[in-house]
């Protein structure tokens, strides 16, 4: 099994007025020991700028990385970096480079057709699709929307953000958390022409000031939750496939009573089995567990588990839904953790890696099977 790491490079200012002084040499490639939990570098695909996040297509053959940047060649937008995989070695050969149309692009996503890639640009607020070529290589834009508002938080929510993309399983909907706006907008996806249009219900409304950031949805597709950045929640969600609607179940924190510290959510994932899921807390620097109950989907509570690092910006979960694997953005590591499979409780592997401002983790599994 392979581990990618993107990571950031260079000197970038966040929404919040930090200014991270990124540390990274590329994207990192390592080997998991299936045993111990443990990483070995394999390979480092140096050259390339702020590669904060990266998504495989569905065989693994080509990876897909953004250039979080304000500006490039002169001009206000980020890119996105296409590769070809070769999935022995982890190796990397730089296929193409195409524009996001706007700035920090934060969040990129393949259909399960790869035949689109999909890029969320936080600080402008917009939302990028690029077709995929026959060579995994990236084409111009098929469509570009830009986010229009604001929100109550006069530092975070001065104009849209968009952070993330997610589609549903049937490619049918494109769903964006925009944190400015405190909306989940909700896409109705031309594949055939690689268009987003606005859904008949367009958006879904959270709580002033939450912060909505990312979406992830159950196996099986009924259920899907939403972490909000600023608020320190998780949205539970009844998703209607045919109409691309949700329907609001509950809302729960992500931190526990009595914490009175400042922090902020990142990322969200539900565990492979469907029975558990995670999210981040950056400043608490923990990971909050929840059981997902069946035929509700609603969420109860299981406990935090420290990280062992600063500012958990992403974690990865391997397919097999044994090891949780978190970036601590801000203490230049990734810790590794054995899932319990039957309390969804993350047990310290005792293994950390030291990677230089590591963002993202994506597992990619070798074996034929998957390819």
């Amino acid at each position: 099994m392979l581990v990618f790491v993107g990571t950031y490079t260079d000197p970038i200012l966040f929404g919040t007025g930090k200014t991270l002084q990124g540390k990274g040499e590329g994207i990192y490639a390592y080997r998991l020991d299936s045993s111990s939990g443990g990483l070995e570098l394999v390979g480092k695909t140096t050259g390339v700028t702020n590669p904060s996040y990266l998504a495989f297509d569905a065989t693994g053959r080509f990876l897909y990385a953004v250039n979080e940047l304000k500006t490039f060649e002169g001009r206000p937008t980020g890119t996105v970096s296409a590769f070809a995989v070769e999935a022995t070695t982890g190796r990397l050969a730089f296929l193409n480079r195409q524009l996001t149309h706007g700035t920090d692009p934060c969040h990129v996503l393949v259909d399960q057709r790869r035949k689109h890639v999909f890029v969320a640009n936080f600080m402008s607020g917009s939302v990028c699709v690029l077709p995929v070529r026959d060579d995994g290589s990236l084409a111009e834009a098929s469509d570009f929307i830009q986010h229009q508002g604001s929100g109550i938080d006069p530092t975070r929510q001065k104009g849209p953000h968009a952070h993330s993309v997610t589609l549903d399983a049937a490619n049918r909907f494109a769903f964006v958390p925009d944190l400015g706006l405190d909306r989940l907008m909700v896409y109705a996806f031309d594949p055939e022409r690689g268009m987003l249009e606005a859904n008949a219900v367009p958006w879904i409304k959270m709580k002033p000031g939450a912060g909505p950031r990312h979406l992830s949805f159950a196996p099986g597709g009924r259920h899907a939750y939403l972490v909000n950045e600023l608020d320190s929640t998780v949205a539970a969600l009844a998703y209607d496939g045919e109409a691309g609607t949700f329907r609001h179940l509950q809302t729960v924190p992500t931190l526990p009573a009595g914490f009175a510290g400042a922090s902020t959510c990142a990322d969200i994932q539900v565990a492979p089995s469907g029975a558990f899921l995670y999210a981040s807390n950056r400043g608490h620097d923990s990971i909050v567990i929840y059981r997902i109950e069946p035929g509700s989907g609603k969420l109860s509570c299981v406990g935090h588990e420290p990280t062992q690092g600063g500012t958990p910006r992403s974690f990865g979960i391997d397919p097999g839904g044994r090891f949780l694997l978190v970036a601590n953005q801000d203490s230049d590591s990734v810790v590794s953790f054995r899932i319990d499979p039957d309390s969804g409780r993350l047990q310290p592997t005792g293994r950390t890696t030291p990677v230089p401002t590591p963002v993202c983790v994506k597992f990619l599994d070798p074996r034929p099977a998957s390819r």
